[in-house]
């Protein structure tokens, strides 16, 4: 598979149905973005939505952002992996990381371990998983879910690279320092494609909300110069617009800053201005590489 290049596109596809998630799909390969990105909760499971995603596709790459690793064990991973590029080779690749404690321990009943330890044993695992020989993938293109120095670490030296996300482009020249410059950095993104800075703002409160409530998250936030107070409550709007960007000359200046910064892809999550489900067609088409 080849590095993930330009822009692609993260959405939240828990919400959409069927049809909804084939329209997103050819969508998103038809505008021309190179990758669809999409999250693994409690809602559709990661290897079959991404099964439906690239049969509804025809070149576009599919991507965890990000499967769990608690989830399934390291062999189910891997068999998931090479199934999915024996049906659709080099189009799927796969994204994976710790999760959360709450996700992890209350919502699937198993102890969350030390972060870096039981990620690179689980790396580990899928290395050496005795998968049938028939379907088994010479090499497998893993990246991980990464935003502290040793997970970055981990990423550049046991996987292709990482995706960080809720981050800004100087976490990027960050990343890029502690991984050098082969391994893969693709970058998450969100932005509300609106001149109304109370609208962005107001979209901006509700979707950093569960996430200002994980710890993983705000101790980057703080290691990036945020304060406390910043990244509590609603949010500061400096946090808030960094984190979801608006206005289209504040976008494409922020695109250009994670590039410059040394991301591969800069992978975008679009809100509707409205607080709608799904991907905002208007920014699709704007920030098209097509166009």
């Amino acid at each position: 598979m080849q590095k993930p290049t330009n822009l692609g596109i993260w959405c939240s596809t828990n919400t959409l149905n069927k049809s909804q998630l084939a329209i997103l799909a050819q969508t998103v390969e038809d505008k021309g973005y190179q990758t669809l990105w999409f999250p693994e909760s409690l809602s559709y499971e990661c290897f079959a939505l991404a099964g439906f995603l690239l049969s509804q596709s025809n070149s576009l790459t599919v991507a965890s952002g990000i499967a769990n690793i608690y989830a399934r064990d390291a062999v189910t991973a891997s068999q998931g992996y090479d199934s999915l590029n024996q049906f659709y080779p080099s189009r799927f690749l796969l994204g994976l990381g710790v999760s959360h404690v709450p996700l992890v321990e209350k919502a699937r009943g198993h102890q969350y371990g030390k972060p870096v330890a039981t990620m690179q044993k689980y790396l580990e695992n899928m290395r050496t998983a005795n998968i049938d020989k028939s379907i088994e993938v010479e090499e497998r293109s893993v990246v991980l879910a990464a935003l502290g120095p040793r997970m970055l670490e981990l990423a550049a030296t046991s996987a292709k690279g990482a995706l960080p996300y809720c981050v800004t482009p100087e976490h990027t020249a960050k990343a890029r320092d502690i991984m050098g410059p082969d391994p893969w950095l693709c970058v998450e993104q969100k932005i509300c494609f609106t001149d109304n800075e109370t609208e962005a703002r107001n979209i901006a409160q509700f979707q950093m909300e569960r996430y200002m409530m994980l710890d993983n998250y705000r101790n980057n936030w703080l290691r990036l110069g945020f304060q406390e107070e910043e990244i509590t409550g609603k949010g500061s709007n400096r946090f808030l617009d960094a984190m979801v960007v608006w206005g289209k000359r504040n976008i494409r200046n922020c695109i250009e800053a994670h590039f410059r910064a040394g991301a591969d892809q800069v992978v975008l999550q679009a809100f509707k201005p409205n607080g709608g489900k799904g991907v905002d067609p208007v920014a699709l088409d704007e920030f098209s590489p097509k166009t």
